[in-house]
């Protein structure tokens, strides 16, 4: 009978043991997804360095998938993320089509989603962090004004039509224009990922069936800095002013060596922690405004070496 009433003393101890070690266990890690449209650009892979920053100082795990700008390889990519139970997702959408349905996916699983730089109008996500970009334009627009006295041919590389930062991209300088009836746009053709071989060709073809052009506007740095590229070949007999977005670090240094004449520096460091601070928020049950928009700073050679000396 002694020996029964020990045994199970014994059971009880180390029963109680394993509760209490497992109640006093670490808490389970927060793991993030972060799906990117193309890390090959510059502005994307600073958000991602960014958020993957924040992660580690956090302690939480930062799970990274790059579309490549492929909007089905997204969607794939973003439900093997549902799939391997992340608690949070940081979506940059790879392009206009079939963008929401990442967001539909992952908040049926009940998780939450912030979406970065592009939010599907169909599917937005619970909160959008982005850049103004109707307003940033809307200044570079009266910076060309300025440069130019009002009066110029412009041609304007596009973004990926469709996407949000295209869309107000071409509303903000749009708008700068209207003021300035002396500058008028003769050329505007779209690009398909955003890429400096676009913005060369583009805009290749843009001065063949107009040599007039005086100013070219790139929706994105590498779209400005493939124009300036296609300039320098055209070898015109007249000055073309080119001006880009973004505040990519090769587009800083073409604006201090003077190959583009403006950029707007995004704060894109700024953007990856904020980004990640607010799926952590979400998760704590935080309600957050639906739009986040931040400020660009216009960047000439006058005050370009701040932004490369400590990038925003």
């Amino acid at each position: 009978m002694k020996m029964i009433v020990k045994t199970l003393a014994l059971v009880l101890f180390v029963t109680t043991g394993m509760v209490s070690q497992s109640a006093f266990s670490e808490p389970k890690k927060v793991r993030i997804g972060l799906a990117v449209a193309n890390l090959q650009a510059d502005f994307f892979n600073q958000i991602k360095q960014s958020v993957e920053a924040a992660g580690r100082s956090k302690g939480v795990e930062i799970i990274t998938v790059d579309a490549k700008g492929d909007t089905a390889l997204q969607a794939g990519q973003v439900k093997n993320l549902i799939t391997s139970k992340i608690d949070a997702l940081i979506y940059i959408p790879a392009g206009a089509t079939a963008a929401g349905l990442p967001v539909q996916a992952a908040k049926a699983a009940g998780i939450p989603v912030v979406t970065v730089d592009r939010n599907p109008s169909d599917a937005p996500g619970d909160t959008f962090i982005a850049t103004d970009s109707v307003a940033a334009t809307r200044t570079l627009g009266e910076y060309v004004i300025k440069m130019t006295g009002g009066k110029g041919i412009i041609g304007i590389v596009q973004g990926q039509l469709g996407t949000t930062p295209e869309l107000d991209r071409e509303k903000g300088f749009s708008e700068a224009l209207a003021k300035a009836p002396g500058l008028i746009v003769v050329a505007k053709q779209a690009s398909l990922i955003w890429s400096q071989d676009e913005g060369f060709a583009i805009t290749q073809t843009m001065l063949q069936r107009n040599p007039k052009i005086t100013i070219m506007f790139g929706h994105a740095d590498a779209l400005a800095l493939g124009a300036a590229q296609a300039v320098k070949v055209a070898n015109l007999d007249h000055k073309v002013i080119v001006v880009g977005f973004d505040g990519d670090i090769s587009a800083l240094k073409a604006v201090k060596s003077g190959v583009l004449a403006a950029t707007m520096t995004q704060r894109t460091q700024s953007m990856g922690r904020l980004s990640l601070q607010a799926a952590l928020d979400l998760l704590a049950g935080q309600k957050l405004p639906h739009l986040q928009l931040q400020p660009a700073a216009l960047t000439t050679q006058e005050n370009v070496d701040q932004y490369l000396a400590d990038h925003p």
